[in-house]
C-alpha cells in the first residue's frame, strides 16, 4: 500500500471559538482507496501558509511511501534539512501526518488505534474542561471569582470532576513577571471561592500559561497549597527547566507542563529534571501518536503521569483518546466542554462523553471521520494566529 495524495483543510472555528480560532486538517489517500486524517497544532504561522508546509512536507517525503513504515517516516522527516532537533513547526506538521498515518493502519487493520499499541487499558477516561464564558455573562468568569464558581459548579452537576481556570491573568511576550500583591490576592481569592463552590466534589486544575518568575510562582503556590490543587501547570515559561524544577521543589502541588513541548527528547529532560510530574503533551504538536507512546512509557519509569492536551480540533483530540486509552499512567484528558456544538458538527459521529467521562470509540483507526462538506463550509478568511501572546508587558 502506497499513500497517493493529500488534502488540507484550513477550518475557521465559528463563534465562541473554544479551541482557537481555526483548525488545520490533512487528509492522506491511499492506493487501496483508504484514508486517513490528521490535524496540526498551532504552527506559529498563518494557516494557509502552514497547509503549504503540509503540502510541500509530503511531496518531498509522503506520497509514494507505505503508511505502515511509520517509525522510518518519522526519522526521515524530523531529519529533514538536516535539523534532526525538536522544532515545532516541522513537529506540527509531522505530528498530523503521522496520525493520518495510523488512520488508514488502523483502518487496513480493522483496529482501533489503541488496539496497536498494546491494548485497552481504560475502558473510560477522565475528562476536565475550563470554566468557559458564555453570552449571557455579564462580567469576565476568569476575572470574576463569584462567576467562576457558579460556572463551576454547574460544571460538577453535568458531571465534571475537574476543571481548569487561569485567574493570573493575560500572558505576554514579556512574561515572566513578578505578581502584584493585588494580582496574588485575587488569585488567591478566586480558587479559594471556586474550592468553597465544588467542596470536595470536583479537582481544582490551576492553568497557567508561564506568565511568572520562579519566585513568583513559588510565592503564589504557597497561598494555594491549602485549596488542594491537582496541579499547577506551566508555572514558568517552559524554555528554562531548571527554573520550573525549583517550583517542584518548593510546593507540594503537582507541576504539570508539556503543550508547548515536542518529541521525547523535551519530554526527557522535563523528567530527568524533576520538572514537572504530569505531562501534557499536545498530539498535533509533539511528534504524533508514536512520540506520545513513547513519552509515556518514559514517564511510567518516573511515576509521572499524562494529561493531554486539547486546545484545539477533535481530530487531534481523537489521537488524544487513542493514546490515554492504552496507556496505564493516564490520568485526566482535555475536553472542550462536552464535545459538542462545532466539535460535533465537524465530524461524522461525535465523540462519547458521559457523566465526566469520555467513552474511547470502538471503530479502527482514530474513530471518527472529518465531515469534509462542513470543512468546506467553514474556511478560515482572518489574518491571526490561533493563540496569540501580548505584545506589551503587563503590570500587576
Amino acid at each position: 500500500m502506497k499513500i497517493t495524495d493529500v488534502k488540507t483543510y484550513v477550518v475557521g472555528n465559528p463563534p465562541p471559538h473554544f479551541g482557537g480560532l481555526y483548525w488545520i486538517f490533512l487528509k492522506l489517500t491511499t492506493d487501496h482507496q483508504l484514508v486517513g486524517y490528521g490535524e496540526v497544532y498551532s504552527v506559529p504561522f498563518h494557516p494557509q501558509i502552514v497547509a503549504r508546509m503540509i503540502e510541500d512536507v509530503c511531496a518531498r517525503y509522503v506520497i509514494g511511501t507505505d503508511p505502515f513504515q511509520i517509525e522510518r517516516l518519522w526519522r526521515i522527516v524530523y531529519s529533514s534539512g538536516y535539523t534532526q532537533r525538536p522544532d515545532p513547526s516541522l513537529l506540527g506538521v509531522l505530528s498530523g501526518i503521522e496520525m493520518a498515518c495510523w488512520d488508514i493502519v488502523g483502518k487496513e487493520l480493522n483496529k482501533p488505534i489503541y488496539e496497536l499499541l498494546g491494548g485497552q487499558v481504560h475502558e473510560k477516561l477522565r475528562s476536565y474542561t475550563y470554566l468557559y464564558p458564555e453570552e449571557a455573562d455579564k462580567t469576565n468568569v476568569y476575572n470574576d471569582p463569584e462567576l467562576a464558581a457558579e460556572r463551576a459548579a454547574e460544571y460538577v452537576k453535568r458531571g465534571f470532576t475537574a476543571v481548569k481556570f487561569d485567574p493570573v491573568g493575560p500572558y505576554s511576550a514579556f512574561d515572566p513577571r513578578q505578581l502584584s500583591l493585588p494580582a496574588l490576592d485575587h488569585t488567591e481569592k478566586f480558587v479559594q471561592t471556586v474550592r468553597e463552590a465544588v467542596g470536595g466534589q470536583c479537582d481544582l486544575l490551576f492553568g497557567t500559561h508561564g506568565q511568572m518568575t520562579t519566585s513568583g510562582a513559588i510565592r503564589l503556590a504557597r497561598r494555594l497549597e491549602k485549596f488542594d490543587p491537582l496541579w499547577f501547570e506551566e508555572p514558568v515559561p517552559p524554555e528554562n527547566l531548571n527554573e520550573m524544577a525549583r517550583v517542584a521543589r518548593q510546593t507540594s502541588i503537582p507541576i504539570a507542563t508539556g503543550e508547548r513541548l515536542t518529541t521525547k527528547y523535551e519530554f526527557a529532560r522535563v523528567l530527568e529534571k524533576q520538572a514537572a510530574s504530569i505531562l501534557q503533551m499536545a498530539l498535533g504538536r509533539v511528534g504524533g501518536i508514536l512520540e506520545a507512546k513513547k513519552i509515556a512509557g518514559m514517564a511510567e519509569a518516573f511515576y509521572a503521569q499524562i494529561a493531554p492536551h486539547l486546545y484545539c480540533g477533535p481530530i487531534s483530540g481523537a489521537a488524544d483518546i487513542q493514546i490515554s486509552t492504552c496507556s496505564p499512567n493516564f490520568l485526566i484528558q482535555e475536553s472542550i466542554q462536552t464535545w459538542g456544538g462545532f466539535y460535533a458538527e465537524i465530524l461524522q459521529e461525535p465523540i462519547q462523553w458521559q457523566d465526566g467521562y469520555i467513552i474511547p470509540p470502538t471503530k479502527p483507526g482514530l474513530g471518527v471521520e472529518l465531515n469534509e462538506e462542513v470543512a468546506a463550509r467553514y474556511p478560515y478568511t482572518g489574518q491571526e494566529l490561533h493563540l496569540d501572546m501580548l505584545d506589551r508587558p503587563v503590570y500587576q
